[in-house]
């Protein structure tokens, strides 16, 4: 059955060619043999290919600008990010506008309609979680096949094509929780979100398995899942004052310094009592009383090598799409929550 909507990537696929073979022959380059031309014209006209204006007149002119789309600005890793594809875009002559989904899927496509009207040459996104929630990814799929390049990182999914860049959050998660065993922590405490985050998930993978290598169960009644990353202060209190802990992992920064500020309202000493350890190392972490141990996203690095990638495939003159995911290697900061 045919689709109602065909798209350059079908024509490409049908025929055998590239997008950009595709893109050059409705265009009537002339790079392309006249007899390619003539097959793709054919093809297109035949199952009423309409072109995307938007996605042509990005291609037609280059704009030297990107378009970064983030969930949230509270959290320090995407302001590290973000200066990693600042510092790295610039020097090569391109501009960063960055928009905020605030975590809304909503707001995540308005965001991308709007910088898709020609004003930019590609994107540079992390997911909102309500995307993730949803698992809804059309407005990409749509900017991706007409062949505008997209760079994925931290949140991500695999049902897109295009290149990606994350941390190997299990393996961060799994450091972690082995740091606070082999203090001799026996009842380790996990603060985190539902799994549809593709971090999260990952993340308390990374925490059972290393319970699971080290002899220790698992108890359900000692993981926290809340609905975002944003901080839900009544449920992680509420958690708290139910639980016996020794110590507490925490998938990301803000959780881990409210969570270590009710610890120590109960007359709890950290690290003696109980130690604490979270997700990205940011201001919050060094400068918190006591310092935080983290787990290091290298969320500058993060963004240098997505800008990378996302400028090289704008330039690529490449027939062929290949992409590849970048899996970085996460670091644990050891400071003085945790008994060094």
């Amino acid at each position: 059955m045919l689709k109602t909507k065909i798209t350059l990537k079908d024509i490409a696929r049908e025929l055998e060619v590239s997008i950009s073979t595709v893109s050059k022959a409705l265009k009537n380059s002339e790079e392309i043999s006249r007899d390619t031309k003539e097959k793709v014209q054919a093809f297109a006209k035949l199952y009423n290919y309409k072109p995307n204006n938007i996605a042509i007149s990005l291609k037609n002119k280059r704009t030297k600008n990107i378009g970064v789309v983030i969930p949230a600005i509270v959290h320090h890793f995407f302001t590290t990010v973000i200066r990693g594809i600042e510092k790295y875009a610039n020097a090569r002559g391109y501009n960063v506008i960055v928009c905020l989904s605030e975590e809304s899927f909503d707001k995540e496509v308005i965001n991308m309609e709007m910088l898709a009207n020609g004003s930019i040459d590609g994107f540079i996104m992390s997911l909102s979680s309500e995307t993730q929630q949803k698992g809804d990814f059309n407005h990409l799929k749509e900017v991706t096949e007409q062949g505008i390049p997209v760079v994925l990182f931290d949140r991500i999914t695999n049902e897109i094509d295009c290149d990606k860049v994350i941390i190997d959050d299990q393996l961060g998660a799994y450091n972690a929780t082995k740091k606070l065993i082999d203090e001799g922590r026996k009842r380790i405490a996990h603060i985190t979100t539902d799994d549809y985050l593709s971090v999260s998930k990952e993340r308390t993978k990374g925490y059972l398995k290393a319970l699971q290598d080290n002899g220790l169960e698992a108890d359900e009644s000692r993981i926290l899942k809340l609905s975002t990353m944003e901080i839900d202060e009544e449920r992680i209190k509420e958690f708290l004052d139910a639980n016996d802990f020794d110590a507490v992992f925490c998938v990301n920064e803000i959780f881990t310094v409210y969570s270590m500020r009710l610890v120590q309202t109960k007359g709890l000493r950290i690290p003696e009592d109980v130690s604490f350890i979270g997700f990205t190392d940011g201001l919050l972490s060094r400068y918190s009383n006591p310092s935080l141990t983290m787990v290091a996203q290298h969320g500058e690095k993060m963004g240098e090598i997505s800008a990378q990638m996302l400028i090289d495939k704008v330039e690529s003159e490449k027939e062929e799409e290949t992409f590849q995911t970048k899996i970085l290697e996460p670091t644990l900061v050891i400071r003085n929550s945790t008994v060094n």
